[in-house]
């Protein structure tokens, strides 16, 4: 499956050279097409992308959909009624710029560096169209929460800089209600609305937004999707015992996660249920579009394998060439993995390619994985004939 190997000028991939027969046939997997063939599959794709980025620009520019109302002191004693409120306005740590290009970037640079080994064309196309699934799905979903429902931010007194006597222009404080009749309202008239605030606009709109966080949404959804490809790939929650800077490696996208979810809390951008809330969406946005362009998630045995499609995997019944040719795109040759070739002979052969008529042991048909050899040796009843 080389990397860099290209279908002649004559040939889509499927055998055809007509394009409107290309797109219905399957294409192969083990060659690189050309552009425009490439362009014929991914068009919809990119152009749903380029909608979806569209329309969640708009919503992130848009003023916050609904009034909040909040409280600024007690009338009785004059104290800050939600001093969680109150914190002061300073910079992010983490910009949301960066969060976004590192969850981006970083994931993307995996990808291409873990080439070296895997060298397949359609398996970074299925990492990388599945990375901007995730975070582009993701973008999108939190920014109309955030419109629509939305919160105040830990710093929002200070980003408002309420002034009480700003509704005396306009009339009795305890009379006037404001444009959404929501001002000196509640027990004690103690809530009001954006009326009351002097602070910088932008800013203020920003503050009623907290919910859920974005950068921490970004992070997770690129993140969690680069933890779910490095395990596919190296194979470490497989069938044979990897080595333990494998576990490590998994891992240390989603920490990269939560620092920068964790560090919204320390500059008071965010409260923690607001990061909670962004990492839930990250997630799930990164094991949607994960299962989208691989075969599986969380079976060992097929979550390396990129989805052709043209061409439905047949998840344990006979296997054809369009199920196995992404067989080897793994990055570990331990335990035999990566080793079957791309060749049919070459895959029946090493026993990759099933006859559909028994099972591999794990009630699977068709579907034979690299063996184990034994960890000791022996004859008869000796403990290395029953290890496996």
């Amino acid at each position: 499956m080389g990397l860099f190997s290209r279908t002649g000028a004559k040939s889509n991939g499927a055998g055809s050279t007509d394009g409107h027969h290309a797109a219905r046939q399957p294409y192969s997997m083990s060659t690189r097409p050309t552009f425009g063939q490439w362009l014929r599959l991914t068009w919809l794709d990119i152009l749903t992308m380029a909608v979806l980025g569209a329309v969640g620009l708009g919503v992130y520019m848009a003023k916050p959909a609904p009034t909040r109302s909040f409280a600024v002191t007690d009338p009785f004693s004059g104290e800050v009624v939600h001093p969680e409120f109150a914190y002061p306005l300073r910079h992010e740590i983490v910009p949301i710029w960066a969060a976004a290009l590192l969850a981006a970037l970083v994931p993307i640079a995996v990808i291409l560096l873990m080439q070296i080994r895997i060298r397949s064309f359609w398996d970074v196309n299925n990492a990388v169209v599945g990375l901007l699934y995730s975070l582009i799905t993701a973008a999108v979903f939190q920014v109309f929460i955030k419109w629509l429902i939305g919160g105040l931010r830990p710093h929002f007194l200070d980003a408002c800089k309420p002034d009480l006597s700003r509704l005396n222009t306009l009339g009795n404080v305890s009379s006037y209600k404001g444009a959404n009749g929501l001002n000196g309202v509640g027990f004690a008239g103690m809530y009001y609305t954006r009326e009351i605030c002097t602070g910088d606009d932008k800013e203020i709109n920003d503050s009623l937004e907290s919910m859920p966080s974005g950068h921490t949404t970004a992070a997770f959804a690129g993140f969690v999707f680069l933890s779910l490809y490095l395990n596919a790939k190296l194979k470490v929650w497989s069938n044979y015992h990897p080595h333990m800077w494998k576990l490590v490696a998994i891992w240390a996208p989603v920490l990269g996660a939560c620092l920068i979810g964790g560090s919204l809390t320390i500059d008071e951008f965010h409260n923690w249920y607001d990061v909670f809330a962004g990492a839930v969406i990250g997630t799930v946005m990164a094991l949607s579009a994960y299962r989208m362009v691989y075969a599986s998630i969380w079976d060992w045995r097929i979550n390396h394998i990129p989805l052709n499609r043209s061409a439905a995997f047949s998840f344990g019944h006979q296997q054809g060439d369009w199920d196995m040719e992404g067989m080897g795109a793994v990055a570990t040759r331990r335990s035999g993995w990566g080793d079957g070739g791309f060749g049919h002979e070459k895959r029946q052969e090493h026993g990759v390619l099933g006859t559909g008529s028994g099972t591999n042991g794990a009630g699977r048909t068709g579907i034979h994985f690299p063996s184990r050899k034994p960890v000791a040796s022996g004859s008869g009843t000796a403990p290395g004939d029953n290890m496996v």
